[in-house]
């Protein structure tokens, strides 16, 4: 049987986004009211993604770590999901600065994203518009989702699952590419070495 390929995902923003109760809804389809924010937590999970199976790693970063952490967390991981609060303008603004950071440690790879904002149940204390959210992701050229943890409920194309398996088959595209990519170069190696021993063979 053919081995499911591994994702690793990270899961960042400000603490109190909900992030955790993002992940554990994800994995559980329940919602947690009480964890210790602090605390960070890897999880594995399988799913099977358009008849694909993947293995996923999860990383729910504690949104209190030091530098050096989140840089190791930002190497560590495939794709990530930027987590904001709707009802939190600062969190949607910490979005653009950890987008930078994560391309200035992945370059020159274009990093698979998915944004997301929580919170969609607390329409009554709404603080961005999901036209903003949308114009966001658009500026990422990314998938946007607006969501909620505690009730899952479904705002902009899909639940809480559904921005985790978009961030997957985004990995799944982009290895696609690479391997494409790679394969065209080594076969050019081949060629520069059968031409260089072919010249030096005539002259």
């Amino acid at each position: 049987m053919a081995k499911s390929p591994e994702v690793k995902l990270a899961v960042f923003g400000r603490a109190g986004v909900g992030k955790s109760a993002l992940v554990v809804r994800f994995l559980t389809k329940r919602f947690i009211w009480e964890y210790d924010p602090t605390l960070e937590s890897t999880y594995r999970h399988q799913a099977n993604i358009d008849d694909e199976p993947v293995s996923m790693e999860i990383l729910d970063t504690a949104g209190q770590e030091d530098v050096l952490q989140r840089e190791s967390h930002m190497r560590w991981g495939d794709g990530f999901i930027l987590v904001y609060d709707i009802t939190d303008r600062g969190s949607f603004e910490d979005v653009a600065p950890l987008k930078g950071l994560l391309e200035d440690l992945k370059r020159p790879k274009h990093v698979p994203l998915v944004l997301l904002g929580n919170k969609a149940d607390l329409e009554h204390a709404r603080q961005v518009g999901t036209a903003e959210g949308e114009r966001l992701a658009a500026d990422m050229a990314c998938a946007f989702y607006e969501c909620s943890a505690c009730s899952d409920a479904v705002g902009s194309g899909g639940g809480v699952a559904e921005a985790f398996y978009e961030l997957c088959r985004e990995i799944r595209r982009r290895r696609a590419v690479q391997g494409k990519t790679r394969r065209r170069s080594s076969t050019t190696h081949v060629k520069q070495a059968i031409n260089k021993m072919l010249t030096k063979i005539s002259s």
